[in-house]
């Protein structure tokens, strides 16, 4: 009887087909990347908005007042506009969101942390135990031990900054040192030029909530980027956006 012949593929036909797939991975995979981050950006863009609207319903119930951006000391520890935050070791301190202001004005669930603050990655560092805050307040709206901004005195509040995508490049507190900075959430932003705490992590740009409830997206201000770790866009925003006015 004559033999039949095997349904195997050769190897020519594997490395044809091997090299299709991978092919087809090329292109595909760049689409996922960039579909991953519009996802991350939209997601980013909810919780701002929440900012932007809690904020406005504390300052229709405050007559217009901005709140502190840092409230004051209680329990051992500090009570800021996104919590009460412990003393103690770096990633190790206890957080408590519901002692923030907008807390109320929330839901009772505080917003997520965007999905661009890779918190896993080995150059982040976690203030605490517990998520903190992937965004930064308006410290000119609510400065320390001095009066705060009255909103219905603002003249363009779609040109002013509230909320931004924040962080800061840390070289002095452990496990962080000066020859091994890293990255951690930050909680205001100011026009100090000596500060760089808006992180343009969206294809280099930063989300922005603004006075009037919009949300949007700007870019670095020239000449501001810290350079202490490579690959990490940290800097500031133009003043523009930033002085009530």
């Amino acid at each position: 009887m004559p033999k039949t012949c095997s349904p195997a593929f050769t190897l020519v036909e594997l490395l044809v087909v091997i090299a299709i797939i991978a092919t087809l991975c090329g292109l595909l995979l760049p689409t996922l990347a960039q579909a991953r981050a519009r996802a991350g950006q939209t997601r980013c863009t909810s919780n701002l908005r929440q900012y932007a609207l809690a904020a406005q319903l504390y300052w229709d119930d405050h007559s217009g007042n901005a709140f502190p951006e840092r409230i004051g000391r209680t329990n051992g520890g500090w009570s800021y506009w996104f919590g009460w935050l412990a003393d103690g070791q770096e990633t190790r301190r206890q957080f408590d969101a519901s002692q923030s202001p907008l807390w109320p004005y929330l839901g009772a669930r505080g917003v997520a942390i965007c999905p661009a603050l890779d918190r896993a990655n080995a150059a982040f560092k976690s203030k605490a135990s517990g998520a903190a805050s992937g965004y930064g307040y308006n410290l000119l709206l609510g400065p320390r031990d001095r009066q705060r901004v009255n909103l219905m005195q603002i003249t363009s509040p779609a040109e002013l900054a509230v909320f931004v995508d924040c962080a800061q490049i840390n070289d002095f507190l452990a496990p962080a040192s000066r020859d091994h900075p890293m990255l951690e959430e930050f909680y205001y932003f100011e026009t100090n030029h000596l500060s760089a705490t808006v992180h343009f992590r969206h294809r280099a740009r930063a989300g922005i909530a603004f006075a009037d409830g919009h949300v949007g997206q700007e870019s670095p201000e020239t000449g501001s980027i810290d350079t202490r770790l490579p690959g990490v866009t940290v800097g500031r925003l133009r003043s523009g956006l930033v002085v009530p006015k």
